[in-house]
Parts: C-alpha cells; structure tokens; sequence
C-alpha cells in the first residue's frame, strides 16, 4: 500500500516425529527443525519485522537437563539476529566439544535449541510497544514439565479489559493487562487445575509422583483445557502453543478471521500463517496443505498423535479479505489469481472514467504489491481492445485494406513502470514542512512515456489513509503532465477501524471518513455526528451482545460515488494541473474476487464479533470528544 499500513503476525510451528538420529541419516543434520525455522519465519518476514522470536522443546530428557530453549530479538532484522544467536551457541559449543560433532544423542542432551518441537513467531506490535517483554513467544514457567506453556499468536482481543478481571476474580494478580499475557494465564489457569487434577487421580489409583508425570501426559486433555479457557475470548487469533512435556496446539478464533494452515506426514507436522511458506520449504502440492478449521484446534500429542478438534463452536466464516489484498503472499495460488481477478473486476469502472478511451491511456501500479491487481487489470482491458477491434473489423470487412489491418491489430494497451520507490530515502526531519518535502520524493518518476493527452491509470491496493497520495504519488504523477490521474483502489473504501491485528485503530486517520464529514458538512447535514455520538454514548455500559453499530449512519446519505469524488477533492491541490479521480472496488466485486475470505468490517462495518461494534462507537466517541487514544 502506498499508505504504510501494518499488520498481522506470523506464527511457523515444527513438531518433528522422528528420532532426531533418523534427519540426521536422511538430511544430513540433527539441526533439520531448526533449519527449517528459520525458512518458514523468513518467509514470512511479510508479517511483521518489529520483533522474532523461537522455542524449541526436547521431548524425554533426564531431569536436571535443560529441555527448554528460547531467544527473542527486537532488532533491526530480528529473523536473522535470533538465529544468528542460535547458530554461534550451537557452534560454539560443537567448538568446544569436537566429540558433539557427529553425536546426535550428545548433541541433543548438551546443545541449546536443538529439539522434537519448535515454535517461532515474527511479529509487528500493534499497540506500538516494541521492547523485548513485547516479543513473542511468551513463556510460563514451573518446575512441572506439564505446567509449562510457551504461547504465541497473531491475535488481538477487543476484550481484554473484559478478560484481565476475570483473572483478578480467579485470584490471580497480572502482571499487565496485555492480551498475550492475559490469554497465555487464562490458558495456564486452566492447564494448573487439569494437572491438579489428574495428579489427584493417580494418587488415587497408587501412583507415586513420578509414576504420575508420565500419565499425566498421556492423560492431559488439551482441548478441554482450551475449551475453558476460551469461552470469553472475542477477537480475531491463530495462537499456538507448547506444554513442557511436549504436547502442543494451534487453535484459531471461532470466525476464521486470523489464518492457519498446516502439512503433516509420517516425518514431520508443520503449522504457519501463510499455505505458500509451507509449500515452499517442504515442497508440498497446494492440495496438501490444509486450513485449521474456525474455532477448532489442532492438537499434537508428545506421543506424535495428530488431531483436529472443536474448541469452540464456528460461526459465520469471515475470515480477513485484507489477507488476499494485500498481507499474505501472492505466490498463493488462489491468491495470485483472486488479485488478478480485483484488478479485473474495478476495469469497468475505470473504462468509464477514461471514457473508454484506451488508445490515451497508460496503465500502472503503485506500490510492487499491487502488481498482480495491475495484471489483472490489464489482461482485462486487453480483451476490452480485442472485442473493440473484432467488432471494427466485422463492421467494415469490406473495406478493410492489409494496411489498415496491420494499423488496426498494432493498437494495444500501453503499460508502463512510471513510478519507482527510492527504498533508501529515510525522511529523517520531524518539522512538518521539511517532511513533506522529503516525502515528496520517495518515489521517482519515469518522464517520457505519458503524454500531454494521456489519461494516467495508477492501481494501488487500498487507500487507507490518503496521506502518502497527497503528499507524493499525485504530485510525482502530475509532473508526467497527464491530462487525467486516475487512481485504482483494488480494494473497497476503509470506513471503519479493525480491532482484529491491522493498525487501524481510529476513524478519523480514514480518509473516507473525512470525506464523509465533510459532505455531511457541506449539505447541513452535520448534525447526524451529534446524533451518532449521542447513541453511542448511550450504549457505553452496554454488554458487547447488546451494542449497534451507530457509526454507519455517518455514511447512509452519500452514495460511495459520491465519498469517492470528494476524497479526489480532497487528495488533490491548486498545484496540481491534471484532473485527478478515484476509483474504488465495491464490496460486491471484492467478494466475487475472494469468495473464501468474506470478512469485509473495515469496509462495511458488518464486524464479525460482538466486541467490533463496542470498539467502532468507542473509536467514534475518542474522534467526537478529541481523544487521541485507542479503542481497544
């Protein structure tokens, strides 16, 4: 996106099934699982750069053994600071202990991070905070195997206030009220009471308390465990998790709205955000690598049984669109196509806007993420040229010379790379005038290839909040001297926040709000604001269940034609000569585009879970009463 707009996180889960003697024979390395870590997080490095971590868990040591491992990095490439880290222990102590070299079982009871299970996470911090307590995976510690739990997501909960007292009323004292921290205590609440529990029952079948470890394990029924830990949780999540012993879990929210794929063979299980990455490091057909089911989980048991089971009951699928606009990878093959089928779908309007006229128009792309939208796109509005030219000749085949023919089939649509970001330029000055400046120029222009006469077609990805337009790309464009700059939103028009992973915490950032203000502005119809906040004022105290989105009537007057010229307006400027427009994708294409991926609340307002409607008025509250805070 032209707007920086962040995102997401990624979780990559290995749980090895073999004996680590068995990579070793066949991959040439005891080390397999950790190297195929670091693929499956440098793949998806997309997903978040402000932080990574990794867990690693070896499964039947001796006591006194260290059988946990774990390292965290907040630097500025913290994928390869972590495994830097891994990579110079390992070394160092293979260095030190030649006799380690070619020993597995010496490898594993004396070198760090070498294990049966793994799980790693690269992370963006929604909230802002980037110090390493931030940085996934989170760890809860006891000197019973069982009660050990390593937890990360990418997740966010609109509830987390909602779920901190619950804590508080089960004796517990927090120490912050962070939605990690809370779901990984809620999680080990429940997981205490199972073991208590279980090791009551041994005890009453005869067991000594070493006897009872070893059925404890067998024993510990993770999905009971998650499925009373989770009947509070509102919000979108993939989260996994690592119990000491060795069972784990990755369990996803009841909507679908965070992703989770997952591959399994009679080597190795392997979860991930993102079914390309899996595809790619373990080289899998497309067909192999298969979803977690919404508000299921799926549970590895340290004796290598793999299940998928109900946790919490699905509801209506709404998994993220924004996954197939923009966040995950477009080497997905149902996302590849899906992209292309936006750009082709928004064709229509923009031959409208051009007045059909192709022959004066050049077609491009900012940022290299709207690539394949731009593809589709042009494929689209080649077939509109072939139909044109197919009805030109059978209108005139009779006239037609092989001159004219040749003129006629040499015609095609002009595409070109106008725009080229400059990934060096920092703008490194804070006073606003020098900034803008600055940002002015990230981009450089391609002269020579539009004229005077051409309608310029640009496609983005979204437009979010309008800045980087204004600021840098309409102005760069119109030093091209293009009689018209049309700019494609390959997405629909973001009105409402996200409370569910993407940074887009509050309304008046939106660009389509402002514009909405300002039509409300301009035809007295300002008013409604007040009646908007005076609803949702009066829902505060409300149960989430009980709480309307009031925040949609601030756009009902106005057709999204018209929001979408007065955004033009606005995102333009006296300096500017071309006459700029804006085109976005409607809601209806882009469900035609992403059948699968139906979660369409920060273009609708429709949010999947009872908390979106809370967050949405108390976003729109904080904009009335001047509050730069967040809503959830």
């Amino acid at each position: 996106m032209s707007d920086a707009l962040q995102h997401e996180c990624g979780i990559a889960l290995v749980r090895l099934l073999k004996p680590l003697e068995y990579y070793k024979e066949k991959y040439g390395s005891a080390f397999y699982g950790i190297q195929k870590m670091y693929l499956l997080m440098e793949k998806q490095h997309n997903r978040g750069q402000d932080g990574a971590g990794f867990a690693s868990i070896k499964l039947d040591v001796e006591p006194g053994q260290r059988y946990i491992s774990r390292v965290r990095s907040n630097h500025a490439q913290p994928i390869q600071d972590v495994f830097a880290q891994i990579n110079a222990r390992i070394n160092d102590e293979i260095k030190i202990h030649p006799e380690y070299a070619d020993n597995v079982s010496l490898q594993k009871a004396n070198i760090p991070y070498l294990g049966e299970l793994f799980l790693g996470h690269v992370r963006y911090g929604t909230f802002g905070k980037n110090s390493i307590e931030s940085v996934h995976p989170f760890l809860r510690q006891n000197n019973w195997m069982h009660r050990n739990l390593i937890l990360a997501g990418n997740f966010n909960m609109t509830n987390v206030k909602e779920l901190f007292e619950n804590l508080v009323e089960l004796g517990q004292h927090p120490k912050e009220m962070a939605d990690t921290v809370t779901v990984m205590e809620k999680i080990g609440h429940f997981l205490d009471d199972a073991v208590t529990d279980l090791y009551q029952d041994c005890k009453n079948e005869g067991l000594n308390k070493r006897e009872a470890s070893v059925v404890i394990a067998e024993r510990l029924d993770v999905a009971k465990i998650l499925n009373r830990a989770a009947k509070n949780l509102d919000g979108g999540y993939a989260m996994a998790g690592l119990l000491g012993h060795g069972d784990a879990f990755v369990f996803r929210d009841p909507a679908g709205i965070r992703p989770a794929y997952f591959y399994q063979d009679d080597e190795i299980v392997v979860v991930a955000s993102e079914r390309p990455v899996i595809q790619t490091v373990f080289n899998v057909p497309f067909e192999k690598v298969h979803e977690i089911d919404p508000g299921a989980a799926l549970i590895i048991k340290k004796n290598g049984t793999v299940s998928m089971q109900e946790i919490l009951p699905a509801i209506t699928k709404k998994a993220c669109s924004f996954e197939r606009i923009y966040f995950s990878r477009g080497s997905d093959a149902e996302i590849y196509q899906e992209r292309k089928m936006l750009g082709k779908l928004v064709l229509p309007a923009v031959l409208e806007t051009i007045k059909f006229d192709t022959d004066n128009t050049v077609f491009s792309y900012i940022p290299n993420t709207a690539e394949t939208s731009f593809i589709g796109m042009v494929e689209a509005a080649q077939d509109f040229l072939n139909q044109r030219k197919n009805n030109y000749i059978l209108a005139n085949r009779d006239t037609l010379t092989t001159e004219s023919l040749q003129e006629l089939l040499s015609v095609k649509i002009r595409t070109e790379k106008v725009a080229i970001k400059d990934a060096k330029l920092r703008t490194f000055i804070t006073e606003d005038s020098s900034r803008d400046d600055l940002v002015a120029h990230v981009y450089d222009v391609t002269y020579g290839v539009v004229q005077p006469t051409d309608n310029l077609v640009i496609i983005d990805d979204s437009i979010v909040r309008g800045t980087t337009l204004k600021k840098s790309i309409i102005k760069m464009m119109d030093r091209l001297n293009p009689k018209r700059i049309v700019v494609v939103s390959s997405a629909p028009q973001i009105r409402y926040p996200d409370c569910y992973g993407i940074d887009m915490a509050k309304l008046e950032g939106l660009i389509a709000f402002k514009a909405a203000l300002e039509l409300l502005k301009e035809r007295n119809l300002y008013h409604i604001v007040d009646q908007v906040y005076a609803k949702c004022k009066a829902q505060e105290n409300f149960k989430d269940v009980e709480v309307v989105n009031y925040v949609t009537a601030i756009y009902d007057p106005f057709s999204p034609q018209e929001i979408s010229d007065k955004i033009a307006e606005m995102l333009s400027s006296a300096e500017i000569n071309a006459e700029v427009k804006i085109i976005f994708q409607t809601v209806e294409n882009l469900h035609i585009a992403c059948p699968k991926n139906l979660g369409d609340w920060y273009f609708t307002g429709d949010y999947p879970t009872p908390g979106g409607n809370r967050v949405v008025n108390r976003a729109f509250m904080n904009f009335y009463e001047g509050k730069d805070a967040r809503a959830y």
